[in-house]
C-alpha cells in the first residue's frame, strides 16, 4: 500500500506569520493535530497541538503568547515523503523520528499529509480485521515452501485467505498471521496441529491437549 492510497488531501496549511491564537482555533475547532506551514508556495514547518501546548506552557523556557506567531513554535525543518512510498516506510520514519505525521510531497508540491491515526487505519485494512474473519497465528520453519504448504493446506479446505502477515521471532521462526474467511477457526486450528503445524493462535482448549 502506498502514502497516496492513505494520506490526506486536499491538506489545511498556515502562513509562518499567522498567530498561534489562529492556530489553536483550527486545532480546537476542527479536530487538526497538525498543520503544515507554508511560505510562498514553499513548505518550511510543521505545527503540531504539542508544539502549541509546550511553546505556551510555563515549563517552556522561553513560553510564548497566543498572539506570536507560529513560525515561534513550529518544528522545522519537516520530515517529508513522497506519495509513492510504501506506507510502512513512512512508519518506519515517523518511529525513528518519534513524529506524529508526514507532509507528502510530489516535487516541490505539497500533496498530502499522513498521520499517525492514519498509519492505524492501514493495519486494519492490511490485517484485514475490518471483514468477518479469523485469526490464525501459526509458526513456520524459516526455509523456503513453509508459507505455500501452509496455504495449500487452506486452500485444500476452501479457506479464503483475507491477509497475511509475517515477522521473525526470537527461536529463528516466522510468526504468521492470517486472517482467513472461516468462523470454525478452533477445528481448523487442530487439522493444523495433526499435520504437523504449530499453531501459536487459537490454543487448544485445556480438555483437548
Amino acid at each position: 500500500m502506498l502514502v497516496q492510497e492513505m494520506m490526506r488531501s486536499p491538506v489545511v496549511t498556515l502562513p509562518p506569520d499567522a498567530s498561534l491564537q489562529e492556530a489553536c482555533a483550527l486545532f480546537t475547532g476542527r479536530g487538526f493535530r497538525h498543520l503544515p506551514v507554508m511560505e510562498g508556495g514553499r513548505l518550511v514547518g510543521v505545527l503540531t497541538d504539542r508544539d502549541l501546548r509546550w511553546a505556551t506552557s510555563a515549563l517552556c523556557p522561553e513560553p510564548r503568547k497566543l498572539e506570536d506567531p507560529v513560525r515561534s513554535a513550529m518544528s522545522q525543518p519537516p520530515i517529508t515523503i513522497d506519495p509513492l512510498d510504501p506506507v510502512e516506510d513512512a512508519a518506519r520514519i515517523m518511529r525513528e523520528h518519534k513524529i506524529g505525521c508526514l507532509p507528502v510531497m510530489d516535487g516541490p508540491e505539497l500533496v498530502g499529509i499522513l498521520t499517525g491515526m492514519d498509519i492505524l487505519d492501514t493495519l486494519i485494512k492490511l490485517t484485514g480485521v475490518s471483514l468477518p474473519s479469523s485469526r490464525l497465528e501459526v509458526a513456520l520453519d524459516d526455509r523456503p515452501g513453509e508459507l505455500a504448504r501452509l496455504t495449500a493446506f487452506l486452500a485444500e479446505r476452501h479457506v479464503n485467505i483475507h491477509s497475511i502477515l509475517t515477522y521473525p521471532d526470537a527461536d529463528r521462526l516466522v510468526r504468521t498471521v492470517l486472517r482467513v474467511g472461516s468462523s470454525q477457526i478452533r477445528p481448523l486450528a487442530e487439522d493444523l496441529r495433526q499435520a504437523g503445524f504449530r499453531i501459536l493462535w487459537p490454543r487448544p482448549k485445556p480438555w483437548s491437549r
